[in-house]
């Protein structure tokens, strides 16, 4: 931000000057205009520049083009440095460069050195860690002149995106300043001795000068249309697309406008119309104006036309007549905060950001109150640091002595933000990449990310990857990603590059992030992982604006266009996978039109098409919170209305309106219950990188998942193991394939297997969606062996047990969800039980139950009855029956009549406390039928017939886990005519001897005698 002037009023000298004055003031030979007197307009104009940006950051209505404001302190600085270095080489022959930067140094630097260390100290007190860090780096480019270059790095990177405004974000215009006057001075220093033999002329030495910034304006221009057209913020922030305004402000000072009378009327339409310009572009333009383009053409030229119509002309000391817009700018308030314009912009964005980051987002009023506020520390910096520093004769008697406080000014902020930063690292942790080989493995279904027994904790410890960590823990394959301006992505194949199966990975980062589980997936099955991602592109055709680009992003239509046609004339995939985020549009009717010309040429393939439903967006920086946050997961959750909102493409394929597509979803897992509220970490994983997008790490776990979800769905094979003696069995003679076969076989007082069973913990699943099980239970699940062991002779017990008035009990599930009958064959499942073996008063609330749930529950435990329910047996209250039921279809009533279901009654069995007894279910879908087993004997069907054809397979034709437990209490034993009071007696088990799972791809009715 240009804030250099010429001196201000000088006092009268009390000597005469050492050499004689110029024999003619303004002549050709005389020194270059526009004379070294003081221009308080100028300094009135800076207040006009300051409060604009001021305004614009406050974010005042209707003042959302206070931007331009930097654009008049480039013309401004330009003039005044141009023509301060013009006028010492006319006069003297030369540019002292020492004494040129001695007095930058002086009047800038110590100024921003102070404001750089309240930033980085007040940063470590009210950010956290991780921006904590990044505002260090941020002081460090500040300090050394280069923010600019490291904001248009983070802008110009999509997959950097998501990150908070950095407070010193407002330093990219220093540091264009800066290098401005480190290349223009030298540059005009080396003109100069060019033209040795005339430097008593000031007319040659205007006129090189002025070709060079001619040439320089011409192609700084060019320049910064075409990188507005390509990337705005390289376009913004960069320093070559900015000098063309510092060499407008040149041009006025070298061209010879001081040998122009021009009539007054003249100059005051010129300098009340580029006032008007100027205000009109702080109303007129917004985010929405493609800057600085040609649109910066206007505030520039209106703010050279301001300050040429002050000029003064041949014979004259000024043309301040009262009614030209200088005399308003030469006012005492508006000098009065031209003065302070320097500190005051300094100060200003800083105290705005720091206090968000500490409050929260902020409406216009407050800003406005913060950006008043800051007056109060611009001031005393004015008044203690940057006056005593330049009128100091100590400082200004030597030039070495400015560089060294301009050199102190730059060292301090420095060394301060090194220190800060290099504790917060070391309080961070590590920022080295994750060994993804050392992850603890992921779920295949249930509520829980890894793989663990049901509810059990996940340990204490470091959430993994580390806040620093998670900031770059991209997918493996970041140039397959590929950038904003790119039409056509590599080959970029993966995995077993040679073999004839692929699988496509498809569609925009949200596609991306699912690199390493599909290359995981395809070499499992030796086939090839091919990515075809672009960044921010949509997969729908949409015609959507690139934040990077900053304008329509034409390079996407190309590339959608290309990649597509890549796909119909190329092999064809065994499997196509997309992703995309689904929020660059809010019209439904749009993104359905959208996605079907995009759907239509990928259905042409002929290969399968699984659409990955897009994950929730945060909408904020995670790793950021998570740092500030590191024992307080919860502290970091984000609003799941905000983050999860429908997903239009996922509903039409659910509704079978999309043919040719199937659609998962990892979202019951990401976000799992029904709570307002999305979690950012679970069982330690941190789970997002940016404010949109996953880590790596939470991919790699959810592989697993993934995988279950593609071949239930049907779209890809289960890839090939190698036999073990737990694989499946051939078909036996009667046609039946054993899936799961446990004897409990074991030491007294051991547990269930854990390769095939898992406990359910507490009094609900995982988010509670139903608390007490769903049914008024009131005992506690454990995994104590007090509640669940074997029994060492060859049987699983599950023990009621009581402590004062609290219940306990044990629930296991199968490990596996996937037991589903073959395509019209038959499931069956079968296990032998011994009931509690008490009755009468002391069995009052006892339930036993074997049965089973629909694999789709696991993924969030939602959708019950719909997924179905099988209670292969249940009995209450110690009574000497038993009996099965289905549910099916809605909450209330329905198909299947509930929340009763289809039920058998009770079913006489005196001996069920005292004996085994064998309880199955089949499922036939070739019969379209379930029918209940007891001893061998049907004693219940549930045909297709009663039900509609959605209802019934979404109840049975998919995968199921098995549950066995003991309940106490609850509605069905309150049905009954008992609940669980003193008298009821613990610790009489279920004992269950084996448990059975097989499959028959063809069969007839006869299960219950092959069983």
């Amino acid at each position: 931000m240009p804030f250099l002037l010429a001196p201000g009023p000088r006092r009268k000298p009390s000597a005469p000057p050492l050499t004689p004055p110029p024999s003619r003031s303004g002549g050709e030979s005389g020194p270059s205009p526009h004379r070294s007197a003081f221009r308080p307009d100028i300094e009135g104009l800076r207040a006009v520049a300051v409060l604009a940006v001021l305004a614009f950051h406050a974010e005042i209505p209707g003042l959302a083009g206070g931007f331009i404001g930097v654009d008049v302190f480039f013309v401004i600085s330009g003039y005044l440095i141009t023509g301060l270095l013009v006028r010492e080489a006319i006069s003297t022959g030369r540019i002292r460069l020492g004494d040129f930067f001695s007095r930058r140094a002086r009047r800038l630097l110590p100024s921003a050195a102070v404001v750089l260390a309240a930033v980085a100290v007040a940063g470590a007190w009210l950010t956290v860690p991780l921006r904590r860090t990044d505002l260090e780096y941020d002081v460090l480019s500040a300090a050394l002149s280069l923010a600019n270059w490291r904001f248009v790095s983070q802008r110009t990177d999509y997959l950097a995106a998501g990150h908070d405004q950095s407070p010193l974000l407002h330093f990219w215009s220093l540091a264009v300043e800066e290098q401005f006057y480190l290349f223009w001075a030298p540059l005009l220093a080396v003109v100069v001795l060019c033209a040795a033999r005339a430097v008593r002329r000031g007319r040659a030495v205007r006129s090189v000068v002025a070709l060079v910034t001619g040439a320089l304006v011409l192609g700084s221009f060019a320049l910064s249309l075409h990188w507005t057209e390509d990337s705005v913020s390289l376009a913004y922030l960069g320093t070559p697309s900015r000098v063309w305004q510092f060499g407008v402000g040149a041009l006025l000072a070298l061209l010879p406008w001081h040998l122009l009378r021009g009539p007054r009327t003249l100059r005051l339409l010129c300098g009340w119309g580029g006032a008007a310009a100027i205000g009109w572009c702080v109303v007129a333009y917004d985010a929405s104006t493609p800057y600085p383009g040609y649109a910066a053409l206007v505030p520039t030229l209106a703010t050279a036309a301001v300050i040429l119509a002050a000029i003064p002309g041949r014979g004259e000391r000024n043309v301040q007549g009262p009614y030209g817009v200088g005399r308003l700018l030469a006012g005492r308030a508006p000098r009065a905060v031209g003065r302070l314009s320097y500190t005051l912009y300094l100060w200003h964005w800083p105290v705005l950001v720091l206090a968000e980051a500490r409050l929260g987002a902020l409406g216009w009023p407050a800003r406005t109150a913060l950006t008043l506020a800051a007056v109060l520390p611009a001031l005393a910096t004015m008044r203690w640091v940057e006056q005593p520093l330049r009128r100091s004769r100590t400082v200004s008697e030597l030039p070495r002595r400015g560089l060294a406080v301009g050199v102190s000014a730059i060292v301090l902020p420095v060394a301060l933000a090194l220190v800060v930063g290099t504790a917060t690292l070391h309080l961070m942790g590590p920022a080295t990449p994750v060994d993804v080989k050392g992850l603890p493995p992921g779920a295949v279904s249930g509520p829980s990310l890894l793989a663990r027994a049901a509810g059990a904790s996940p340990g204490d410890g470091p959430v993994v990857p580390n806040p620093a960590q998670a900031r770059k823990d991209f997918p493996p394959d970041r140039d397959c990603q590929v950038a904003p301006e790119v039409t056509r992505s590599p080959e970029c194949l993966f995995g077993a590059v040679d073999s004839p199966d692929r699988i496509v990975l498809l569609g925009d980062s949200h596609a991306g992030q699912w690199f390493s589980p599909m290359l995981a997936l395809a070499a499992q099955r030796g086939w090839a992982l091919q990515e075809l991602v672009k960044q921010g592109c949509p997969l729908p055709q949409l015609a959507v604006d690139s934040p990077q680009l900053g304008r329509a992003y034409r390079e996407c239509d190309t590339w959608r266009a290309g990649t597509l046609d890549r796909l119909r004339t190329g092999p064809k995939p065994r499997l196509i996978v997309i992703a995309s985020l689904n929020r660059y549009t809010t019209d439904r009717q749009l993104l359905t039109a959208a996605w079907e010309k995009t759907l239509k040429p990928l259905r042409a393939t002929g290969a399968p098409i699984v659409y990955i439903e897009d994950t929730p967006v945060p909408g904020t920086d995670i790793p950021a919170c998570v740092s500030g946050a590191p024992d307080d997961a919860a502290a970091c959750a984000f609003s799941r209305a905000e983050a999860v909102p429908a997903d239009p493409l996922a509903r039409r394929i659910a509704s079978g309106a999309v043919p040719g597509v199937r659609s998962i979803s990892v979202n019951p897992v990401l976000c799992p219950g029904n709570g307002p509220t999305c979690p950012a970490v679970r069982d330690r994983i941190l789970l997002y990188r940016d404010d949109a997008h996953l880590t790596n790490v939470a991919a790699v776990v959810l592989a697993p998942r993934l995988e279950r979800l593609l071949t239930d769905s049907g779209a890809l094979p289960a890839a090939t193991a190698p036999a073990t003696p737990a694989a499946p069995a051939a078909p036996g003679a009667d046609g039946w394939t054993e899936l799961l076969r446990d004897d409990f076989d074991g030491p007294a007082g051991s547990r269930p297997s854990p390769a095939d069973w898992q406990y359910d913990l507490g009094t609900c699943y995982p988010g509670c969606p139903a608390p007490q099980w769903g049914t008024g239970e009131i005992e506690t699940m454990t995994d104590s062996t007090d509640n669940v062991r074997l029994d060492g002779k060859g049987a699983l017990e599950i023990v009621p047990t009581r402590e004062g008035e609290q219940w306990s009990s044990g629930r296991i599930e199968t490990v596996r969800s996937d037991f589903a009958p073959p395509p019209g064959g038959v499931l069956r499942i079968e296990a032998s039980i011994a009931l509690p073996d008490v009755t009468g008063p002391k069995a009052a609330g006892y339930w036993p139950a074997f049965w089973t749930l629909g694999a789709p529950l696991r993924d969030g435990y939602t959708g019950w009855p719909g997924v179905g329910e099988l209670d292969i047996m249940e009995s209450v209250n110690g009574r000497d029956t038993v009996f099965g039921s289905m549910h099916c279809g809605v909450l209330e009533g329905g198909p299947c009549e509930e929340p009763v279901g289809l039920t058998s009654g009770p079913q006489t069995c005196a001996s069920c406390r005292t004996e085994f007894h064998s309880y199955a279910v089949e499922v036939d879908l070739g019969a379209r039928e379930v029918r209940w087993y007891l001893d061998g004997r049907v004693y219940h069907r549930v045909s297709a017939g009663r039900m509609d054809a959605g209802t019934w397979k979404r109840a049975v034709d998919h995968g199921v886990f098995l549950i066995l437990n003991v309940a106490i209490g609850g509605k069905l034993p309150a049905a009954d005519g008992a609940t669980a009071g003193p008298a009821t007696e613990p610790g009489h088990p279920m004992r269950v001897d084996q448990v059975t799972v097989k499959v028959k791809v063809k069969g007839g009715e006869g299960g219950g005698g092959s069983g």
